[in-house]
């Protein structure tokens, strides 16, 4: 399992029942969570100090309880990876902010676990950029409020950045401006991502790394019918027609339980490793909970590098 274990500014403090006790900077928020099928005490004096609580209701979705909640908060992540070990370059490692805030279905526009991924591919970024001629283009699907966007350009890359929601884009745009990258080489784009795919290969256009975090469910900007389950080998075959000769990686993560890691090893190895070559690698990734010393599962994700 890939561990995110990076954060300052986040923590699982515990879980239990269906629910898990998150601290967000300096907030405590308890959300639902299917993962958690365990009922054990809940003895973290957190679950009674609480700042918003997401109820979720027998009927589908649920709602928010606050207690003392701002509308709008931030956090900080500061990357650790390799190519900031020592001393000298880990006074300049990247600190990317974003602006949280609890919106429908239990979420805050930020998903922590991502951080492990992030560190992988900037890593792979950085070193890559160390002898090439211009910078590495990367291309971020179902790219949400900006978490990977951001971390390929602080690397140093090129980042089209595409989510069908004009204002999950408007979200990542202002989290780039607060983490010191407004003036990055990054393309925002709202536009359904099978589409665009299609286009960019009438076009020519080729990508050294590509990132897609796509739902289990939704809908482009057009009412566009995206399911997981029906669409993700569609999308790779014709996302493994944009790689570039010097193709550098590719990521892609699913919070659905039918798509267990063999499922993402086996469909990139078929993709992309047998025209590409290279190296694939699948696994749960984590957040460690502080109170059990646990982790707790947060999906799946996949990598194929060179």
């Amino acid at each position: 399992m890939w561990i995110a274990d990076g954060w300052k500014d986040y923590e699982v403090l515990d879980a239990s029942g269906g629910e898990k006790l998150e601290r967000w900077g300096d907030y405590l928020l308890v959300r639902p969570d299917p993962q958690v099928i365990w009922n054990t005490p809940r003895r973290h004096k957190g679950w009674k100090q609480k700042n918003g609580h997401y109820h979720r209701s027998a009927k589908g979705g649920g709602q928010w309880e606050f207690f003392d909640l701002p509308d709008e908060w931030n956090v900080k992540y500061q990357f650790h990876g390799p190519a900031a070990e020592d001393s000298a370059e880990a006074v300049d490692a990247p600190i990317l902010t974003f602006h949280l805030k609890p919106f429908s279905f239990k979420h805050t526009g930020l998903f922590p676990e991502q951080a492990v991924n992030w560190e992988w591919f900037s890593d792979l970024i950085r070193r890559a950029a160390k002898t090439a001629e211009k910078p590495l283009k990367i291309l971020n699907l179902f790219a949400y409020t900006g978490g990977a966007t951001l971390a390929a350009a602080a690397a140093g890359a090129a980042v089209t950045h595409v989510d069908a929601s004009k204002g999950m884009v408007g979200w990542a745009r202002e989290n780039a401006v607060s983490s010191g990258l407004g003036e990055a080489p990054i393309r925002w784009l709202t536009d359904d991502c099978v589409k665009f795919v299609e286009r960019e290969i009438r076009r020519g256009n080729q990508y050294d790394g590509i990132i897609m975090d796509p739902p289990s469910y939704g809908r482009g900007p057009k009412g566009e019918i995206w399911k997981i389950e029906d669409s993700i080998w569609p999308l790779l075959e014709l996302t493994a027609q944009i790689f570039s000769d010097n193709a550098l990686f590719f990521l892609i993560n699913a919070y659905t339980t039918g798509l267990q890691p063999a499922v993402l090893s086996y469909m990139m190895n078929t993709a992309i490793a047998k025209r590409f070559g290279g190296h694939v690698e699948a696994g749960e990734i984590g957040l460690p909970v502080s109170e059990s010393g646990l982790v707790l599962p947060c999906g799946a994700s996949g990598r194929w590098q060179r």
